[in-house]
């Protein structure tokens, strides 16, 4: 079992990306590695930390639940500059397996967000 994000168009041929359940959170802690952050440190995820102390625009998809929920159109047009930014940067490191999978997410997970803006449709977590 695991977690879908998905364009809520109901169209089975839609682009999606899924992870298992931990996949997804070390995917989001990669992220906020990148960000500058500890995703561990965070309320949520067994810290303390707001998460109004980081500055980030991709808080709605760290600060979300795993399987349940959607984030608007404006949200993920909020955050592909950012994502596409990562993706360009640690695209040039040398890196392991794990470090290419977590770039080909972005990547997966950029193309699903471009989708939702093009259909003007949510991004589904399910």
């Amino acid at each position: 079992m695991g977690l879908m994000l998905s364009p809520g168009d109901d169209d089975v041929t839609s682009p999606d990306v899924s992870w298992s359940y931990t996949g997804f959170n070390m995917f989001r802690e990669w992220l906020a590695q990148a960000e500058g952050f500890t995703l561990a440190e965070m309320i949520g995820f067994g810290g303390d930390r707001m998460w109004s102390s980081v500055s980030t625009t991709l808080a709605p998809l760290l600060d979300h639940p795993d399987d349940d929920g959607s984030l608007a159109p404006a949200q993920c047009a909020a955050m592909l500059p950012r994502l596409e930014a990562i993706t360009d940067q640690r695209q040039h490191e040398d890196g392991d397996l794990v470090h290419e999978r977590r770039v080909d997410d972005v990547r997966q997970l950029v193309t699903v967000m471009k989708y939702c803006l093009e259909k003007e449709v949510e991004l589904i977590f399910c």
